[in-house]
This record gives structure tokens, C-alpha cells and sequence, in this order.
């Protein structure tokens, strides 16, 4: 269970956290959590999708890294196979939170950084430093908080974008179910993306609308990151080869 505490250079000046993947890390997911702050980058690397929020009832991204439950396909032999690291997995034991705070007689929501002590990354013996000897920040924690800006100020953005999306009739249900070779078929439930049917359908105004809002062009870019899925799937079939292989030779 997650337990979270304000960061600071006191109580957590020892702190350090594991930086590396793997399963013990908790990094053996099928998909994880995007922004649009983010899309630029993604897209070169993973598909990108949309899903309901179960508890909020709201459009969510996500990157698919695999086609199974605890399947991810770019994680192997302790590396991320990707030139980007997605925000929500950059981030590690971190989130930001908000506290009150006084300022100039008026009572505001300061944005802070909170940790996880529970995370697995947390107080690897080996791990990143948080904190200099003398107090300040590593670069590690510059990074990290650069990265929560970021999922921040995508999050905010996210609901307002998915929402005139939506409008428009763009979210439609994506079939993803795919004879990988002779024996093994795999199928995901659930996901969504742009119908580019429609999205080219849209009369002027609507995309006017779209493009001054700012939504444009991370729809553009979700649409050109499905061709990421050709890579997935080249690295599944290249892993249920091996699966094979290693089936074969230990039956004989």
C-alpha cells in the first residue's frame, strides 16, 4: 500500500531510488498512463490510445506496451527498449500534490512533491541520490519534477481535449485482434482511438475550432503513432518464437 510524504531534505535526506526496470520494479504492464504534453514524443515509440476511466467516467491516453495483462514489450534484460521513457513510468516513486499556503494574506494551493516510501524503487541501496550532501536538489530530482510539470499540465489539458473529441463524434472503438502467426492469436478489449474517417469528414469550422483550441495536432499525432503497432507486434512475434523454441528443445 501506498505511503506517501511531503519530500523534503530533512526527513528524507538518505533517500535514494532505483533508476533501472524490471519486473521487481513493477514495470511488467501492459499499458500506462500518457499526456498530451507528451505526444510529440510518444508517438515516435508507442501507440497511442484512449480508454474510459473507470472511476472518474473520463477519457484517459495510454501507450500500449504489450498485449497481455503483465506484458510489456519494450521492457528486456533490465532495459527500456525506447528512446523515451514515458512520464508516468520517469516519474517513479513521485506525484505531486498540493498544500495550502498563505500568500499575501490569500490562501492558495501551492503545488508540492510528495514520495512514496512503499514504492519499489525507494532506498535501493544503489540507487539515484534525491538530495546533495548539502541539501539541494540532484539533478535526478530536477529531472523528476520537469517530468511532473509535465504530466500536471498534460492532465489538466487531457480532459478538456478528450471532451471536444468526443463532441465530434472522433473517439471511436479500435479492434485489436490479430492472428500473430499459426498458433498464437491475441486480442485486446477496451481500447479506443481517432476514427480518421471522420476526423477528414470534419467541416471547416470544426476543425477551425479544434486547431485554436489546440487540439489538432495531438490528434494528428495519436493517429500517426499507430504505426508503432508494427513494431509491437514484430516483438511479440520475435518472443513467441523464442517461447517456442525453448518449449521445443526442452520436450526432446
Amino acid at each position: 500500500m501506498a505511503r506517501y510524504e511531503l519530500l523534503n531534505n530533512i526527513a528524507h535526506r538518505d533517500l535514494r531510488v532505483a533508476t533501472g526496470f524490471g519486473t521487481e520494479f513493477g514495470d511488467d504492464v501492459a499499458m500506462v498512463p500518457a499526456f498530451p504534453s507528451e505526444f510529440a514524443e510518444l508517438q515516435r515509440e508507442y501507440p497511442i490510445f484512449l480508454r474510459k476511466d473507470a472511476a472518474s467516467g473520463e477519457w484517459q491516453s495510454v501507450v500500449l506496451l504489450g498485449f497481455e495483462q503483465r506484458e510489456n514489450l519494450f521492457l528486456r534484460d533490465g532495459r527500456w527498449n525506447a528512446a523515451y521513457l514515458p512520464g508516468a513510468v520517469a516519474k517513479g516513486p513521485f506525484l505531486i500534490g498540493f498544500q495550502e499556503q498563505r500568500i499575501d494574506g490569500e490562501l492558495m494551493q501551492e503545488a508540492v512533491m510528495h514520495v512514496d516510501l512503499e514504492h519499489p524503487r525507494v532506498n535501493a541501496a544503489h540507487g539515484e541520490p534525491v538530495f546533495l550532501p548539502q541539501g539541494g536538489n540532484t539533478p535526478y530530482l530536477d529531472h523528476v519534477a520537469s517530468v511532473l510539470r509535465g504530466i500536471r499540465d498534460g492532465s489538466t489539458y487531457a480532459a478538456a481535449m478528450f471532451a471536444a473529441l468526443d463532441e465530434k463524434g472522433l473517439i471511436q472503438p479500435f479492434s485489436l485482434d490479430v492472428q500473430v502467426d499459426e498458433r498464437h492469436r491475441i486480442a485486446v478489449n477496451g481500447l479506443h482511438g481517432i476514427d480518421r474517417d471522420r476526423l477528414a469528414a470534419l467541416d471547416g469550422a470544426d476543425l477551425l475550432a479544434l486547431n485554436r483550441a489546440g487540439y489538432l495536432e495531438g490528434t494528428y499525432l495519436m493517429l500517426a503513432s499507430l504505426h508503432n503497432m508494427r513494431r509491437l507486434l514484430a516483438e511479440k512475434q520475435r518472443r513467441l518464437r523464442a517461447q517456442d523454441a525453448a518449449t521445443s528443445t526442452s520436450t526432446n
